[in-house]
Formats: C-alpha cells, sequence, structure tokens
C-alpha cells in the first residue's frame, strides 16, 4: 500500500513538471494495481480451501426447510473465473445444491429486461437492511419490499416477469443455463415440495404484497415459481460463470455478449453490495468489499467487477444464512490478491 502511495505521488510530481504524458501515468497506476490481481491457480485455492476445511463446525446446515437439513455438512468447494475466461475449480466440484435466494440476481436481471428499471423499482426500494432475508420489512408500513434481495422484495420480482403458469419460472432457470454454458441444470423437485410445504412465511409475504396491489392474478402459481427458481441444482463452477457474468456487463465467461449490458450489471451489483449478504452485508462490504450474494443452500457467487467471478460452497451457515467456510474463503481470497474494491 505504501509503496502504491510513492508510486502515486512520484508520478504525480513527474506530471506536473511536464515529465511523463498523463495516459503513461494513467497506465503506470493501474499496472501496479493489476499485479496482485493476475490470474488465480489451483495452488492458492488449494491452500485457502485447507485452510478452511474444518469452518464447516462453526455453523449449522439449514433444517427449516427440511430437504435442505440433509445436506452433507462438511462438503466444500472453490472455484473461479478469472478474468481471461479459464476457470480453476477444487474440492467438492460435482456436489449439486440448491441456489436458494442466489436465483434473486437472475431474476432481478429479467425482470428489469422485461418491464425496465423504474417499473420494478416504483413497487420496491434500492436500500440496504439490518434485517434478515425472511423479515417482512416495510411490508406493513409503506407496503413496499425494502430490496429485491430480500424474500419479500424477490417475490415481487419473480412476480413481474412476464408469462403464465410456470414461464416465468422457465425463464429463470433458462437465463441460468445460458450464463453457465450448463443445459443440464434443472431444479430438484424435491427441494421445491419441501420449500412449498413449509414455505408459509414466504407465502405470508406474497398474499400481504398481492392485498397491497403490488401482485396480481389468482392461485400461487407466481409464488411457486419462485419456489422452484430457488430450487435449482447448480455446482460451485456454476456460482463463479454467474458472478463473472455480471462482473464483466453480463457478457459470459466464454465471450458470448448477447446480453452485454453495463448499465444492467451495474444494478445488479449494487444491489448484491448492499443486500446480497442480508443484514451482514454491511460488515461484509467492509471485510470482503465486492459485490456477493449468498444462498441459504451454502453458496456464495461473487463478482469482482471488471475481472472475474468466484463461487464458494459449503452447507453449514451462521446465524446470518451464510456459508461460515464460504465466506471465510472468499475473505482469504480477497486479501491474497487485493481484490477488495477499497484497497
Amino acid at each position: 500500500m505504501r509503496k502504491n502511495i510513492r508510486l502515486v505521488a512520484c508520478i504525480i510530481g513527474l506530471i506536473s513538471c511536464g515529465s511523463i504524458p498523463v495516459a503513461f501515468a494513467q497506465n503506470s497506476i493501474q499496472n501496479q494495481q493489476g499485479t496482485k490481481t493476475a490470474i488465480v491457480d489451483k495452488a492458492l485455492l488449494d491452500k485457502i480451501l485447507d485452510k478452511n476445511r474444518q469452518s464447516f463446525n462453526e455453523g449449522k446446515v439449514a433444517d427449516y426447510i427440511p430437504e435442505l437439513g440433509k445436506a452433507n455438512a462438511s462438503s466444500i468447494a472453490l472455484s473461479v473465473v478469472n478474468s481471461d475466461g479459464t476457470i480453476v475449480s477444487i474440492g467438492d466440484v460435482q456436489q449439486r445444491f440448491t441456489i436458494q435466494s442466489i436465483s434473486k440476481i437472475v431474476s432481478l436481471m429479467i425482470a428489469v429486461l422485461e418491464n425496465g428499471e423504474q417499473v420494478v423499482f416504483n413497487n420496491m426500494g434500492y436500500y440496504g437492511t439490518d434485517k434478515p432475508f425472511n423479515h417482512f420489512a416495510n411490508l406493513e408500513t409503506s407496503g413496499k419490499p425494502l430490496n429485491p434481495m430480500m424474500n419479500a422484495g424477490a417475490i415481487l420480482t419473480t412476480s413481474l416477469i412476464k408469462g403464465t403458469g410456470e414461464e416465468p419460472f422457465l425463464k429463470i432457470r433458462n437465463m441460468i443455463r445460458f450464463i453457465t454454458n450448463n443445459e443440464k441444470i434443472d431444479y430438484s423437485k424435491s427441494v421445491y415440495n419441501s420449500e412449498r410445504e413449509t414455505g408459509n412465511r414466504n407465502r405470508g409475504m406474497f398474499y400481504l404484497m398481492r392485498n397491497n396491489g403490488l401482485i396480481d392474478g389468482e392461485g400461487e402459481d407466481k409464488l411457486n415459481n419462485y419456489f422452484k427458481q430457488c430450487s435449482i441444482e447448480i455446482t460451485a463452477e456454476d456460482l463463479a460463470k454467474i458472478g463473472f457474468f455480471f462482473a464483466n456487463h453480463c457478457v459470459r465467461y466464454d465471450g458470448n455478449k448477447q446480453y452485454n449490458n453495463p448499465s444492467l450489471s451495474q444494478l445488479v451489483q449494487s444491489q448484491m453490495l448492499i443486500a446480497g449478504m442480508y443484514e451482514f452485508s454491511g460488515e461484509y462490504a467492509r471485510t470482503v468489499g465486492l459485490p456477493s450474494k449468498s444462498g441459504v443452500g451454502g453458496g456464495i457467487a461473487v463478482s469482482v467487477p471488471n475481472k472475474m467471478g468466484i463461487g464458494a460452497y459449503s452447507p453449514a451457515l451462521d446465524q446470518h444464512g451464510n456459508s461460515v467456510a464460504a465466506y471465510r474463503m472468499i475473505l482469504d481470497l480477497v486479501r491474497e490478491k487485493s481484490l477488495s474494491l477499497f484497497y
């Protein structure tokens, strides 16, 4: 850090004397800052995973959705999609788990593409929160969810996606298939049924928003689409690809630019940064300092803006509903490679 400061000061001094062109100075600073953020290799990920392998003992697998409680607490995986699109994955790389709340960033993307940002955010806020993910925050006061990352806002976001029956869900699933380039991705019917049977708190939010005029229609199709999207099964590598996609203007890791949209990626990443880790988001921004989204299935997807995507998995959660080991692996990687936005 001191070396960077001295370098910048020296360059500024030389610029002021006319000794170095401004463009050269900017490139020198960027090159100095980018030195540690070069390609992540397997050796580094191995070291980080081994260090944090036992962290699951300090957490607890989610069991309020009975099917989630069946996960092996000791499972762990870490994946990175580097800035050049190369992928490095270690640990239980074949282990599939449900995406849960990480699906919210994809449903937000689709809702905004179909309706426009103004329409979506006329119905909810951009705000962060100090409340848990399943809190009724704001629904009984202003009548609108605080943001699209909490359950209430996410249920509303999915309800804004056009289509009847399960069409909105299929759009979300297919978008995840596109982003990950993985046509095998689908949802777990057992987890879906478990979520639907025990999701009375989410059901309460759904009907309260319907009462407030935010959700129209009859029956629970729109709520069931939300339960289904949370039940989509992915791997840590899929999460890294999702993180990369939003980090790079909605361009896929293999260079596919079909959805290239810098403004949309900025919107999604901003929500990830302020609310993606729920009431832990403020502290997470201080320690990790990157747009991230967690899910109670044990995954965390991370976007390193204009650089890489990170996916981490371990099903044992802390009191906030975030994976203990995944958070620690991400934190170690961020510190090792100086990835924080605030470095």
